[in-house]
This record gives structure tokens, sequence and C-alpha cells, in this order.
């Protein structure tokens, strides 16, 4: 079973964020970095199934020269080459353009399942891989708590709302979208460091594409102290807090 997995990198969640002085994202020149940790659980399965049934781990992974710290931690770990398309400008692209540069260096690998994360840490989007497996023409599910290979395909378990959760069949080539939690994380060894060395990182470069989206402007929320007391009976109290739910806050 050969496994793509993508993988990002993102802030570590103890830094102190700060904005640029655009105002349009993060000032990340001296920010610490880490692997985005859904993703971490998405590597630790692509291993554990690698290790069951056999096959090639390749990482894949879409961001500037920075995220070569990520790609090496995830060979470490156990992942057998990766390939890299770096851009400055993928550092904060939306999720259609990191999908066009993952789907352009994954779709001639002759894949038999990609393993994404469920989301990010940073823009927490959670539409990078259902757009990736739509770019790559594969069936897909969502939040997932268990695979299992059978010989039709995969049988998987998806986590659904209210503590609920859904089997679903699927032929391969698949993509999965992989929930935290689905498993324990190992940790890089020593050999698997030094391993990591020697491994393949191939470099693609990605193809020019116009952003669907960009970031505006981003700022920490203001506080402030909002609170009123709605006097009279409680009957007349309830009745103002409603007319206000309604067409204040527009919650009803």
């Amino acid at each position: 079973m050969k496994i793509a997995v993508c993988v990002k990198q993102v802030v570590t969640r103890e830094w102190q964020l700060r904005v640029n002085d655009q105002k349009t994202w993060i000032r990340d020149q001296d920010a610490s970095f880490e692997l985005n940790e859904p993703d971490a659980y998405a590597l630790e399965e692509a291993l554990r199934l690698k290790e069951k049934h056999g096959g090639e781990v390749v990482v894949c992974c879409a961001g500037p020269a920075r995220a070569a710290q990520v790609i090496r931690e995830a060979l470490a770990r156990g992942a057998d080459r990766a390939v890299h398309v770096e851009s400055d400008a993928l550092a904060n692209a939306d999720a259609n353009a990191v999908a066009d540069a993952l789907a352009a260096a994954i779709k001639d690998e002759g894949v038999d399942l990609v393993l994404t994360g469920l989301q990010s840490d940073d823009q927490g989007f959670g539409q990078v891989g259902v757009i990736l497996a739509e770019k790559l023409g594969m069936p897909h599910a969502t939040i997932i708590m268990e695979v299992q290979k059978t010989d039709a395909g995969l049988r998987v378990k998806r986590e659904l709302e209210g503590g609920w959760f859904q089997w679903v069949g699927l032929p391969m080539p698949a993509l999965l979208t992989i929930q935290s939690g689905i498993n324990q994380l190992r940790y890089a060894t020593l050999k698997g460091i030094m391993a990591a060395k020697k491994k393949e990182i191939k470099k693609d470069a990605p193809a020019a594409a116009a952003p669907g989206q960009r970031i505006a402007s981003i700022y920490f929320p203001e506080k402030g102290k909002k609170t009123q007391m709605l006097s009279g009976s409680a009957a007349d109290a309830a009745k103002e807090l409603v007319k206000r739910l309604r067409e204040e806050a527009r919650a009803l």
C-alpha cells in the first residue's frame, strides 16, 4: 500500500502571537514552529497501516523553505521519503491554493491512499483534504477515527455529532481526513533522526495560481464591558430579553 500523508508547519501553541504591520497575518519572523497536530495523527495512522500491510509512506508538504523542519521530523518518525512544494506564498495561502499545490505533487505518485489531518491549527479551514480529494478525483471521508483495509478497499469509522459514529466503505484510491486522538503518537528515535538525514526530499515548484480568497484583516478580540441590566418583573425582563436576542443579537 502506497500512502501519501499531507503535513503542514504551524506556529507552536505556546508562542505569543503578534500581528504583522499589514494586519494580514501573524508576525512569524521570530516565531517557533511545529508539526500540525492533526497531521501528526494522520502520519501515525499511515505508519501503522504500512507496518500492518506493507508499502511506502510519502510525506507531502506545501509551504516555505522553513517547512523542511517538519518534513525531517516526519521522516525521522518513519516516513520513507518526502515531496516539498516550496513557496513563501504557501505560508498563509487559502485551502484551494494549498490543495492545488499538493494535488500537483501527489497526482503522479500513483498512491492507494491519501491521509490529511482534519484541519490545521492556524487557519482551521478543514477544507484542504476535501478539496484535494476533488482535484485528485478520489472518493473521500472525513473525521476518521478508525481505518480498516478490506478486500474491497477500506472500511472507516467517522465521528458524527452527539457521540454518534458512522461506518463507511470506500474503494481505493481514496482520501481520508484524520481526527486527532485516533491513535497514540510515536516520537522520533535517535536512529530515526539519523536515518532521516539520508532520506529523499524532492523539491517541486508550485504552479502559479491566483488565490481564491485573501485575508483582509486580522486582529485580537477587543475587550469591553457591555453588560446591560433588564429591569422590571421577571415576565417583563424575559420578554425584553427575547426581543433583544431576536432583533439585536439575531440569535433567535
